[in-house]
């Protein structure tokens, strides 16, 4: 009760401030962990970050790579350079010219081992092709230079977790090279940022629209309001009945045990898509006690179909492979699933030795899906006779324990890649270079690195059945749908729908 009342509370200081101009106000359920794209990130502050820089490239509606800040992009025929021609007359939010001046100083910026840029790694030869040189040869042609040729360099640039390795000015920073807050090319640009309370946007009216179509993250991106305001409410039950007064105009991401509630309503818009968000329970399997023999016992206890339908109220589908059904790569030899069996569990428990030692589950309440996979999965785990604690964390706490690998088992949700080499990508890798990975087998790497290396389906087709393969065995994690973004707005919202890539769009979007 308590906690309704803070989050009532929160919203009428908030609105207070906009009372007097257009605004959208739009729920997030944590606060924005940082404005420096691609640093200290999750899936929300991704979304915030998206109206405010732009990269070179972008995705569009169906995950294709497109220009964006680039006029155009020519690749070598060798595939080993990239000359990106800038498009003319974009500014910044304070008013100076894009040149490709800006282009070489904010490759260097992320490229900072200071910076603690969340890609760096795909970049400098660890986790993909080292980038050997960044030249500009005009204010409007920008060069870059790679070690190996790699299909996937434009769509390792696009990445939303990348912050898409959006294009900042020198003034984004300090004096002292701390970051200070995005000084970017988007349409909109920051306004006051309350802690804990509020993000504010506001409408950049010098924002150099692409025209055309809404089309992803590229197209068609003007903005229509003077202001977006993000309001911080945790509790699902409180932003619902702020939805309901008009407090809130949309919730981007409803828990589906409310679909049917909010769609009944009159003055209540829902739109809803599917996407290649992966949401799972994670296994570390670096704990010496989640062996494989366990882990297995794991996936065997665990009643997918059971879980998703009631997670999701019945609207989603379980799927235990990465790679989305709706994909030309999910053949049916990729559809082959984990068979629950609670009797096959207990025997896995036997050979792998476990004698009842406690495993601890984390959660957050702050996305209800999670909070409901966990549930769920305690208490099937402790049916086949494991003992599985449950740790309810905020969500900021656990995405901390997840990126430090400080955790045993985690509900958790993995944000859409449009790629299907980079929806694996995102949990591979060594765990001593990057901690936050959760599937470290060399063998399965050695697959993947195959798989990213190219772009060819006939190429790529039998190592990602190998993979799901693999997966399936070594259990590093249980899959166990991929999402649904419900989206909940009032009926004075105009122009906003979801959309596969599952972060709201708030451009092109008016209220009336």
């Amino acid at each position: 009760m308590r906690k309704h009342m803070l989050s009532s509370l929160v919203l009428t200081g908030s609105l207070l401030v906009c009372a007097t101009a257009q605004a959208l106000n739009v729920q997030v359920a944590a606060d924005w962990r940082s404005s420096h794209p691609g640093v200290n990130r999750d899936s929300a502050a991704d979304m915030i970050v998206m109206h405010l820089v732009e990269g070179l490239v972008a995705y569009d509606e169906r995950g294709q790579v497109k220009p964006l800040l680039a006029e155009s992009v020519e690749q070598s025929a060798d595939g080993l350079s990239y000359v990106f021609k800038l498009r003319d007359k974009v500014s910044f939010h304070n008013g100076e010219a894009l040149t490709s001046a800006d282009v070489l100083w904010t490759w260097s910026h992320y490229m900072d081992p200071k910076t603690n840029w969340r890609c760096r790694a795909e970049f400098d030869g660890r986790q993909g092709p080292k980038v050997v040189d960044v030249s500009a040869s005009d204010p409007l042609t920008v060069t870059m230079k790679l070690d190996r040729p790699n299909p996937l360099f434009l769509s390792s640039l696009a990445r939303p977790d990348c912050g898409m390795t959006g294009i900042l000015h020198k003034d984004s920073v300090n004096p002292d090279g701390s970051w200070k807050s995005p000084i970017g090319t988007g349409p909109f640009k920051l306004g006051t940022w309350r802690r804990g309370t509020s993000i504010e946007l506001l409408r950049f009216d010098g924002y150099a629209n692409r025209g055309g179509e809404v089309d992803g993250y590229t197209g068609n991106k003007q903005p229509l309001v003077e202001h977006v305001r993000f309001i911080v409410v945790p509790d699902a039950s409180a932003a619902k009945a702020a939805l309901l007064r008009g407090d809130i105009d949309l919730i981007p991401d409803i828990s589906s045990s409310d679909y049917a509630e909010l769609k009944a309503q009159p003055n209540i818009n829902i739109s809803h898509s599917f996407t290649a968000r992966r949401n799972a329970i994670l296994i570390q399997t670096a704990d010496p006690l989640l062996t494989a023999p366990l882990r297995r016992a794991i996936a065997a206890a665990i009643d997918s179909d059971a879980l998703v339908s009631m997670v999701t109220s019945g609207l989603g589908k379980p799927n235990n492979s990465i790679i989305p059904e709706a994909s030309p790569y999910s053949t049916p030899a990729m559809r082959a699933r984990w068979k629950y069996d609670v009797e096959e569990a207990k025997r896995l428990l036997r050979e792998a030795g476990y004698r009842g030692q406690q495993i601890t589950l984390n959660t957050n309440k702050d996305y209800p899906a999670m909070y409901d996979s966990a549930i769920l999965a305690q208490a099937m785990l402790q049916q086949a006779g494991m003992n599985v604690k449950l740790e309810v964390l905020d969500w900021a706490t656990q995405l901390d324990r997840y990126n430090a690998g400080k955790f045993q088992m985690m509900a958790f949700s993995y944000s859409p890649r449009f790629d299907e080499a980079l929806l694996y990508e995102h949990f591979m890798g060594d765990k001593s270079v990057q901690t936050r990975k959760v599937w470290d087998s060399p063998d399965a790497q050695k697959l993947l690195d195959a798989a990213l290396a190219t772009n060819d389906p006939a190429i790529r087709q039998p190592l990602f059945e190998q993979l799901h393969k693999a997966f399936l065995n070594e259990v590093p994690m249980i899959m166990l749908y991929n999402g649904i973004t419900i989206d909940a707005s009032s009926n004075k919202v105009q122009g906003y729908k979801s959309w596969t890539g599952s972060a709201a769009r708030l451009w092109q979007v008016e209220k009336k």
